[in-house]
């Protein structure tokens, strides 16, 4: 398919994890590599042609929107504001669709960091998306090669890239990489408020539209203060 242009980047959430960086700042702003988590998310964006980002805030939203403030290259930022209610994943976007438009758009979270392979992967994503067969196109990546990640996985893919979510006491191949392509369509039907959107990759999954991307490169799972050090790490060889 064409280009996409527009894209929602996940920025609300809490950060526990990552205490106590984020006692006094977003999870988005904790540092990697010398720049925080959410200018490596926009870059990736601007880099695939993205025009414009609507970033959700909710905790430390002040900070985050006085950093997104000067911030000068592509892509435009538009602000959906959560302060009032944290609408978590599903929420979040499915207030911000007035702003992302009638097409497929990009969704990232914030905090999600990768080492680029050879070809581009949001590029690929968008490449490979066909809104007739797919609600979902997820960048996936190993569980057993990331960096920083110990846990079971998410998605095993069959021979066609379709997803199916890990069943119970099974370890999953693929791990959500935390970037996507998405049909508005999905949000048809969707609950208000707050919700995960990992309910709505369930019902894709159902109807055979979950569809994933394998990433080239190497993802960073950047969860805790400890993983910051395993990231930094990774890019640094990754120059040699």
């Amino acid at each position: 398919m064409s280009a996409i242009r527009t894209a929602m980047v996940l920025a609300a959430g809490l950060g526990k994890r990552m205490r106590p960086l984020t006692d006094r700042i977003p999870k988005p702003m904790v540092a990697v590599n010398g720049r925080p988590l959410i200018d490596h998310v926009l870059d990736r964006l601007e880099a695939a042609g993205v025009e414009k980002a609507v970033v959700n805030v909710h905790w430390h939203a002040d900070v985050l929107e006085r950093h997104l403030a000067g911030r000068r290259n592509p892509p435009r930022i538009v602000l959906s504001d959560e302060r009032g209610e944290l609408l978590e994943t599903g929420g979040g976007i499915r207030k911000a669709l007035p702003e992302l438009g009638p097409g497929p758009f990009y969704v990232m979270n914030a905090d999600t960091i990768w080492i680029e392979g050879i070809r581009p992967n949001l590029a690929a994503l968008a490449e490979d998306f066909d809104p007739v067969a797919m609600d979902f196109r997820l960048l996936v990546a190993s569980t057993a090669a990331s960096i920083g990640y110990e846990g079971n996985g998410d998605f095993l893919m069959d021979g066609e890239s379709r997803l199916t979510p890990r069943p119970e006491r099974v370890m999953a191949p693929f791990v959500y990489a935390g970037a996507a392509v998405v049909s508005p369509a999905i949000f048809e039907g969707s609950p208000e408020g707050s919700f995960s959107l990992s309910r709505l990759f369930v019902r894709a999954a159902e109807a055979g539209r979950l569809y994933g991307e394998r990433m080239e490169g190497v993802w960073m799972h950047v969860g805790t203060p400890e993983a910051i050090a395993e990231a930094e790490e990774a890019i640094e060889r990754s120059k040699d």
